[in-house]
């Protein structure tokens, strides 16, 4: 019969077919040397996007079965109820402190998550501030808030980190809680900044039913501790006075810009380290161009999605590199705090905007900061600050950004105020080769020279610089045991997700907190 029943095989379609059932069915049988009246059902288990032809192609890596004795993948998540006299106080809400409750549930303990910012409808008057008029909330924003930055940032899914845990499942846990089906088979998944929401939601909604809690509003002003020990944390309700709330054990999955979690970790002798980062900005072309790029075809074909593109070289022995590209996307506000000026990228689910932008950020390292005289173990902190202060202060006060076209940059030149941007709070002509730091500054022209190389026509008037990326991920680490997965020296106290430093998305952030969760539970047993 050629290859075993149910084997997976891989076989091609053009655009246009990708959901013609009778000729995929057609093509496996032919791969198989089988009938096509001997395979019961066609299951499409991954597929991507092939435009190294001259003509893009899908590739679907497929299962033909023949049989029905296959079991169907067991449910990512088993609701149960938890009345459990063990409690997990897990501070943040974004995708690490989720999935680390769910898993908390699973493992009978009852998480109780407390969240600095709002939940995700709330959230959105106060991304409404700061779009229209230019006001930050320095508690509900971009980056703080339920869901954590990936709820309004993209809500792409995709990780290089597979040894860390089980992505299938992260991936129907979220489709069980609303995510489409589609994200289990495609080969860069994504859900949209419109459709998280609800799914996010969905996810709290679920915890709660189980017996667990998710507070808002409530910000931690400090770790409760006693002789080494993480006891809970010190909480400012809605900006009253502060309470404490005990609990057997402590997971800590603030995101990166929540600064002043660091600040507590020194003052109670909590280990941290400096790491390595990246800075930048966001590079926007039009989504028509990129396609043209990509796809060599003037109008992109039917089923197509808006292309991408991944970029990086060495400038100096230092990495320069496209990140969080977000095709048919937007540009958002992300400050944190007032004063301050930062940028990050997002999509909706159709990613039918007609721009396409990426973060296009300079590797900052420790030897630079020092000679900058940024030193200690907040020197990236610092340094973030000093560069988001420096470019908000070149501006009118407002959330407007700083943009120049990308000829313009590279030959310090400064543009007109005819620069067309998705960036909502709008933009304004500034010299950007300026603004930046000379180090930054220099190496983002030898790249963007050089992606150009690679990738013809990226370098075009068409194309605005926007500053100032800057939040690409964490320059501190927290310092975990490699058993235990605690703080070194801090009983109860278990780091996680971006903000500790082990985690850089969606995907990663959730099943670092699956694995905390776990080693809680060994801890509490």
């Amino acid at each position: 019969m050629g290859k075993n029943q149910n084997e997976s095989i891989e076989i091609s379609v053009s655009p246009a077919d990708l959901y013609n059932e009778e000729l995929i069915l057609s093509k496996a049988a032919s791969k198989l040397k089988v009938s096509a009246s001997d395979i019961q059902e066609v299951k499409i288990i991954r597929r991507s996007v092939d435009a190294r032809p001259r003509r893009p192609v899908y590739r679907l890596r497929v299962k033909a079965i023949m049989d029905r004795e296959e079991q169907d993948s067991a449910p990512g998540f088993m609701p149960q109820i938890v009345n459990s006299e063990r409690k997990v106080l897990i501070i943040g809400a974004g995708p690490a402190g989720y999935f680390a409750a769910l898993e908390c549930i699973q493992q009978g303990l009852t998480p109780m998550i407390i969240e600095r910012g709002k939940d995700v409808q709330a959230r959105r008057r106060d991304l409404r501030a700061i779009q229209q008029f230019g006001e930050v909330n320095p508690d509900s924003n971009y980056c703080f808030g339920e869901g954590g930055a990936g709820t309004y940032s993209d809500g792409k899914l995709y990780t290089r980190s597979h040894k860390r845990g089980n992505i299938e499942r992260i991936l129907r846990i979220l489709v069980e809680h609303g995510a489409h089906q589609d994200i289990l088979i495609d080969a860069h998944p994504h859900i949209g900044s419109n459709k998280l929401p609800a799914i996010i939601r969905q996810i709290r909604e679920n915890i709660i039913a189980c017996g667990g809690q998710v507070l808002f509003q409530h910000r931690v002003v400090d770790f409760v501790m006693e002789a080494k020990r993480c006891m809970g944390a010190m909480v400012s309700i809605e900006g009253g006075a502060p309470v404490d709330i005990i609990a057997d054990a402590v997971i800590l999955a603030t995101g990166h810009s929540a600064r002043d979690i660091f600040e507590l970790c020194i003052k109670h002798d909590i280990s941290l380290e400096a790491k390595d980062f990246a800075l930048g900005v966001r590079i926007e072309h039009p989504q028509a161009l990129i396609d043209q790029i990509q796809y060599n075809q003037r109008k992109r074909e039917e089923n197509l999605p808006a292309s991408s593109y991944s970029l990086a070289c060495q400038v100096s022995g230092v990495g320069v590199f496209s990140f969080c590209m977000c095709p048919g996307g937007l540009i958002v506000p992300a400050a944190t705090s007032p004063g301050e000026m930062v940028v990050n990228g997002m999509s909706l689910s159709k990613r039918d905007s007609p721009y396409a932008n990426a973060g296009t950020v300079v590797e900052i390292s420790q030897a630079y900061l020092a000679e900058e005289g940024f030193t200690g173990v907040l020197a990236g902190v610092d340094y973030q600050r000093s560069i988001e202060q420096a470019i908000f202060e070149a501006g009118d006060g407002s959330q407007r950004a700083p943009a120049q076209r990308l000829t313009d940059f590279v030959s310090h030149q400064l543009s007109g105020d005819d620069m067309s941007s998705s960036y909502i709070p709008g933009v304004y002509a500034a010299p950007m080769h300026e603004l930046l730091p000379d180090y930054i500054s220099q190496k983002l022209r030898e790249a963007i020279l050089a992606f150009e190389s690679k990738m013809k026509g990226y370098l075009t008037e068409e194309a605005v610089i926007v500053g100032l990326e800057s939040r690409t991920s964490s320059p501190i680490r927290i310092p975990r045991d490699k058993d235990s997965l605690m703080s070194p020296g801090i009983q109860r106290l278990f780091p996680c997700g971006e903000g500790a430093g082990y985690a850089g998305g969606i995907l990663s952030a959730a099943m670092d907190g699956i694995n905390v969760a776990r080693k809680v539970s060994k801890h509490l047993a």
